[in-house]
């Protein structure tokens, strides 16, 4: 039995799977985020662990006692900052954070082939930038640094004491030089930061240590079992459904929203926000569409209203179309690059209902994986299938409508609501050298979601409706608000 653990951002996900790759346990826990002022997105080290702690003790015992290993992964680009001894200085500050926006721009002034040797033009969620924001509005905090560790790697000093990453999370760091897959001393330099507080580097299928002894009596775990370096959530999942080959591609549907392909080789592509990464896996890169709002604005609807996403997906299913949504709760990467901009609902009338508004919420979703793909198809790649993983996954009227209106042909694959955890568990069992990366095929197909040619013709007329919100919604200074 194998262990993958998910730290995410609503909550913990842990998957056991058997030496065939079957899923054989998943637990979950909780967890919320605080927004110190606007803009800002943290958590606290603390909570995670309580998490971790609730979701693996909630695996029965006696499938606790036959792990073998244990893999990691989790949200990227978030910034936990540990001093000389190893404890954590501040909260952690999350991947959709905005707090650091101008020192993106001061970070692209001093380089301006930072995009092409990172990945990625600098965005306010990455973890370099925030620490350049820390050095100017909080040097006290910045002048105790003694270490930096992505949230998974936390997770991982937590379980075997070491301080190690994998190149898919180091990539999202805004750090590391994508090419050479090394960290960079001239990123460090231009954002405050000191190559020396950076973990090493290891592939996500190598181990980072064993299981620590007074660890595994407080989760109820076999001692000393190795704890693979794991990888990034986005990486992850591409490992859980076999995505590891040139021109595999999925879509991932969690808080966050992903639109990801392999590559045999590093392209960068900054001009259109895409995320050129190293993946977790020796000789492999990706190309990724971040979008920073994937199913969350479901989850925010349902909240305000008081009532169930379910409850709500049932009636926006029979809605008839009408208003318009931007869902950008927490600003936009791909295509937009903005951290300002923010949601809105538009041309509400007195017919509005709470079903036609979550329809709308729906459709807007759908309509930032079009803008993904539009960005994928300016540098020659067009994607015609998708396989599909994520929490958001389960709802089958999200998953037609991103079908309608890509005009892609989505699979989900059994257990893909499980995501990036099963990948975890999949690296836990490659740690152990028993097995070969040709273990990772991909899982049975649960549905396929076959494009509506008539639907997508009738989208084609409200995504440019939808396109025109956001010219018009960033015009607005919200500072005088």
């Amino acid at each position: 039995m194998y262990l993958g653990l998910d730290l995410g951002t609503s909550s913990v996900k842990a998957c056991v799977i058997d030496d065939a790759g079957d899923v054989a346990a998943t637990a979950s826990s909780p967890l919320s985020m605080s927004h110190p002022f606007s803009g800002a997105s943290e958590q606290t080290c603390d909570d995670w662990w309580a998490a971790i702690s609730a979701a693996i003790r909630s695996i029965d015992g006696h499938t606790r006692a036959m792990l073998r290993a244990i893999g990691l992964s989790g949200q990227m680009h978030g910034a936990v900052l540990l001093d000389a001894e190893k404890t954590p200085i501040r909260p952690a500050i999350l991947w959709n954070d905005g707090r650091a926006e101008a020192e993106c721009a001061d970070m692209a002034r001093l380089e301006p082939e930072i995009g092409h040797l990172s990945g990625a033009p600098p965005m306010p969620g990455f973890t370099a930038p925030k620490l350049l924001w820390l050095s100017r509005f909080e040097p006290r905090t910045h002048a105790r640094i003694a270490h930096v560790l992505l949230p998974k790697d936390y997770v991982g000093f937590r379980l075997h004491g070491g301080l190690v990453t994998d190149p898919s999370d180091a990539a999202g760091t805004g750090w590391f030089d994508e090419g050479a897959r090394c960290w960079s001393s001239r990123l460090c330099e231009i954002s405050a930061s000191d190559l020396a507080w950076l973990p090493e580097v290891r592939h996500g299928s190598d181990v980072a240590g064993t299981l620590m002894p007074e660890v595994a009596r407080e989760l109820g775990l076999p001692a000393g079992i190795p704890v693979a370096t794991g990888a990034g959530d986005a990486a992850a999942g591409a490992v859980g459904i076999g995505a590891i080959h040139d021109g595999d591609g999925f879509i991932s549907l969690g808080t966050s929203g992903q639109l990801f392909v392999t590559t045999n080789s590093y392209r960068p592509d900054p001009e259109n926000c895409l995320h050129a990464y190293a993946h977790c896996l020796p000789k492999r890169w990706f190309q990724m569409a971040a979008m920073l709002n994937g199913a969350r604005p479901l989850a925010w609807f349902s909240t305000l209203v008081g009532r169930t996403v379910e409850e709500l997906l049932a009636e926006a299913e029979v809605a008839a179309p009408g208003p318009l949504f931007l869902p950008y709760l927490t600003g936009e990467r791909t295509p937009h690059g903005d951290a300002s901009i923010r949601a809105g609902f538009a041309f509400l009338d007195e017919s509005t209902t709470q079903g036609s508004l979550m329809r709308s919420v729906v459709e807007a979703v759908a309509f930032t994986f079009v803008d993904a793909v539009d960005a994928f198809s300016a540098t020659g790649t067009r994607p015609d299938a998708l396989m599909a993983i994520g929490g958001g996954t389960r709802s089958d009227f999200l998953m037609q409508m991103i079908a309608d209106a890509t005009g892609c042909r989505l699979v989900r694959t059994r257990g893909a609501e499980v995501g990036p955890a099963f990948g975890a568990a999949r690296l836990a069992q490659l740690s152990l050298r028993e097995v070969t990366e040709e273990v990772l095929t991909t899982p049975p197909v649960d549905r396929a979601f076959r494009p509506n040619r008539a639907s997508g013709l009738f989208h084609s007329e409200r995504l440019a409706a939808f396109r025109a919100l956001y010219p018009a919604l960033k015009g607005i200074d919200r500072s005088r608000q």
